[in-house]
Order: C-alpha cells, then sequence, then structure tokens
C-alpha cells in the first residue's frame, strides 16, 4: 500500500512537473525532483522509466550528477518560492510566522548560492571549447 502511495503521488507531482513545462508560473524541476523520490521509493521499474524520460534528462539529469542548475532554473525556482512565502505572510498576519518565513527565504538563498552550483550557458561551454582548443593548438 505504501508504495502504490509512493507511485500516485509521484505521478501528481510529474504532472505538476509538465505543467510547470508549459507555465512560467510553475517551476519544473522540483516538482520532477519529487517526482523521482517519490518513484524511487515506490517503484524501480518507474524510477528507471522516469529516468530514461526525454523530461529527466532535460530538467534533472545535471542537478542530480553535479548538484547544479540552469541560471534560469535557478531564479525561476527561487523567484516562485519568494511568491508562496509572499503569499503567506500577507495571508497570514503573524509577526512571529512572518519572521520564521524570511528566515526560512534568507536561508534558501543561502543554499542555492552555496550548494547548488549553476551551470554555464552554453555559449560560455562554446567560449571554453574555443579556448582550450586554440590553447591546445598553440602548446
Amino acid at each position: 500500500m505504501k508504495r502504490l502511495i509512493f507511485i500516485v503521488l509521484g505521478t501528481i507531482f510529474l504532472g505538476l512537473g509538465l505543467l510547470g513545462v508549459v507555465l512560467p508560473i510553475l517551476p519544473t524541476t522540483p516538482f520532477l525532483l519529487l517526482t523521482l523520490t517519490l518513484y524511487a521509493k515506490g517503484s524501480v521499474r518507474f524510477e528507471t522509466w522516469f529516468k530514461q524520460t526525454k523530461l529527466y534528462k532535460r530538467y534533472l539529469e545535471d542537478f542530480v550528477a553535479h548538484r547544479a542548475m540552469k541560471k534560469r532554473d535557478k531564479w525561476m525556482l527561487l523567484i516562485f518560492v519568494d511568491l508562496v512565502l509572499l503569499t503567506t505572510i500577507l495571508m497570514v498576519q503573524n509577526i512571529w510566522l512572518t519572521m520564521v518565513l524570511i528566515v526560512v527565504d534568507i536561508v534558501k538563498y543561502v543554499y542555492f548560492m552555496t550548494q547548488v552550483k549553476t551551470l554555464p550557458s552554453p555559449s560560455s561551454r562554446e567560449q571554453q571549447t574555443k579556448t582550450q582548443t586554440q590553447k591546445s593548438t598553440l602548446g
């Protein structure tokens, strides 16, 4: 029964991740990370299937392998969570909860800026390749 719950929740978060692909206000990466985690706990078959999808390869493969995200994805995630926290602060008029949420927001930024690497943009990668090629040609 527990495994079935993990698979159902994983599928729900997969649906939210798919919505995030087409709706810019929803972050894709966190929902897909939840999908991966829940599928891994629920079924090896579902986890294996998910890891073979284009969705996984495009949005999660680099993060899982290198603990790194594309700059745009990182900022979309940070801003989305900011909006959720801000909405909560505005709806719940409690000073202690507001202070806790502000601390959570600060910790989130510190974590993402220090622990999650930013992948270079494709143009930066091309530039690095050109520079390395030039060095090897000259040397």
